[in-house]
């Protein structure tokens, strides 16, 4: 590979690695991760520094992952331990949505010649026709981010003078599912921590986007959004169809909820200058599994909620709160309507109730613990049958469990997390180089800016998901128990390593590739900005960040 290398300049260098890595295939969840990784390890072994320091670049196994997926590390070694973290995601998400261009949809220049005579989108047909944007599935998420990270690792290695810092790279998969590569790293990263690293910062190149069509800001962040999947469970009351007033419909009890969490821009924090999305329903079912003239006795759902400055108490004490006043609600509304239709047809009062509990699921848990119920035995024996399957369906498995326990069938929504996790973070006083940081960044892309005209915005949060989210954990003890007793056997089903996630506590910058239309069939990275702006900026910086000279 580093013939093909070799007389290129950066941008040509980026570009052309960009198109290397298009061209192979890695969706998350499938071998082509493996054999992403295995690609990315020969190119960065064909590199002159690392023929002559093999030791330098290493495969790490993804522990007992059922895909054989891998991390891939290079090291240039400097005088000092001050060291800087590269890392950049080399998954991508499928191409169902290319339809009948998924044959060509890994070939830029096929795709660009496609959209040059497109005439169902305006803009996406301007911008074929001048030929600085790359088409293709992860040109921009981010194929293109990992191709800069593999340019400025050939660079930083054939540096004629020894580096002042250490620079750590890492190539890793699945972010775009469950973050199994980066958690895995963790591992890494702290064991190379005490054979002597010292960690400045970790700079990722995740895609960034203009936040409307007139928008030429390139956003750079210096911190992660958090996420939780807070999830319901909600059990009812079965009524067949023509006695359905006296039923407690889980559906509509859902409904409600999802009416007033789903897109709800009250729930966003607010956050100056910051771009704060508001939660989204992500699954919504009842539990029925054949046709008949039943109401459902059950449902769940759950939603993305993005958490900024919030913790998961925090969270959980706003959604509890909504979920109180749904129910108060829906009470006094069934109550009206079986006495409207009891009054139509003469019928004498009843003493139907449609109250509802509502609790959480550790909550829940210790009730039925207090009762002498079986509870460990039952969640022990869900663990075991669901072993393997998807976390959030195993999640709603034990919930389930412990209400199949009550002898009182109590109708009830239960509150509780669902995996995946991200810890929110963000540069403060926590970090030992949090202010130094935050200088070199101001000095650097002034340097940058008065030299290529870009305009520069730094925001605290990376506003989607990303793998840095797992570099470092604000949350207090007393904040991440909250999330421990309500995630359903935590360590059983998503053994996330929080006190490796403390220890290790890296700050994360995002200074990333640019383009448009992120995971659509659209997609495209922005190549004057990112292949000829970009590289240097990143690598800059990172000398920045390791030296304590003014670099100009």
């Amino acid at each position: 590979m580093y013939k093909d290398l070799k007389g290129k300049t950066a941008a040509e260098q980026a570009e052309w690695l960009t198109r290397c890595l298009i061209a192979a295939k890695s969706y998350t969840g499938t071998s082509g991760e493996s054999e992403k990784a295995e690609l990315i390890y020969s190119i960065i072994k064909s590199f002159p520094y690392f023929k002559e320091n093999p030791e330098a670049v290493w495969v790490q196994e993804i522990p007992n992952d059922p895909y054989s997926r891998k991390n891939v590390w290079a090291i240039v070694s400097g005088a000092q331990a001050k060291t800087v973290l590269f890392h950049s995601h080399i998954d991508t998400v499928g191409t169902d949505d290319f339809g009948m261009l998924q044959s060509i949809a890994h070939d830029p220049d096929a795709l660009e010649a496609y959209f040059s005579t497109y005439n169902g989108d305006d803009l996406v047909k301007e911008q074929a026709l001048t030929g600085d944007w790359l088409f293709g599935r992860g040109s921009l998420d981010m194929q293109s981010g990992a191709a800069i990270h593999l340019t400025n690792l050939l660079e930083l290695s054939e540096q004629k003078t020894a580096l002042d810092g250490t620079m750590l790279f890492l190539f890793n998969p699945d972010e775009e599912s469950e973050h199994a590569g980066m958690l895995a790293a963790l591992l890494e990263l702290e064991r190379l921590k005490t054979e002597g690293l010292q960690y400045v910062a970790a700079i990722n190149n995740d895609f960034i986007a203009p936040m409307h069509d007139k928008d030429e800001i390139k956003y750079i962040y210096t911190g992660a959004a958090g996420k939780v999947l807070p999830s319901f469970y909600i059990y009812g009351r079965e009524a067949h169809v023509g006695d359905v007033l006296t039923a407690i419909d889980p559906t509509l009890v859902g409904s409600e909820i999802n009416r007033k969490i789903n897109q709800n821009l009250n729930l966003t924090e607010e956050l100056e200058g910051e771009y704060v999305l508001p939660p989204a329903c992500l699954y919504f079912k009842e539990d029925k599994h054949d046709y008949n003239v039943q109401t459902a006795v059950s449902a769940r759902l759950y939603f993305n909620y993005f958490v900024f400055e919030q913790t998961a108490k925090d969270v959980m004490d706003k959604l509890r709160a909504i979920t109180l006043n749904t129910v108060e609600e829906l009470k006094q509304q069934s109550e009206q309507r079986y006495d409207e239709h009891r009054q139509r047809h003469g019928f004498p009062p009843s003493k139907w109730k449609w109250d509802m509990e509502v609790c959480t699921f550790d909550e829940l848990k210790e009730k039925l613990r207090d009762m002498g119920l079986p509870v460990d035995q039952v969640l022990d024996e869900v663990v075991e049958k669901w072993k393997g399957k998807d976390r959030r369906e195993t999640s709603f498995a034990l919930v389930e469990a412990l209400q199949q326990l009550d002898p009182d069938k109590t109708p009830r929504v239960i509150l509780f997390f669902a995996p995946p996790f991200l810890p929110h973070n963000y540069l403060n006083d926590q970090y030992e180089f949090g202010t130094e940081i935050k200088q070199k960044l101001s000095k650097r892309l002034k340097i940058v800016s008065d030299k290529t005209k870009e305009t520069f915005l730094t925001k605290r949060f990376f506003p989607y998901l990303a793998d840095g989210s797992y570099l470092s954990l604000h949350e207090t003890e007393a904040e991440v128990d909250v999330l421990r007793q309500n995630m359903p056997r935590m360590n059983d089903i998503y053994p996330l390593p929080l006190d490796l996630i403390r220890s290790v506590n890296i700050p994360s910058i995002n200074i990333g590739v640019y383009g448009r239309d992120g995971h659509k069939w659209t997609e495209r990275v922005y190549k004057p900005y990112t292949f000829h702006v970009l590289p240097g900026l990143i690598k800059d910086f990172a000398l920045d960040l390791t030296t304590e000279k003014n670099r100009t």
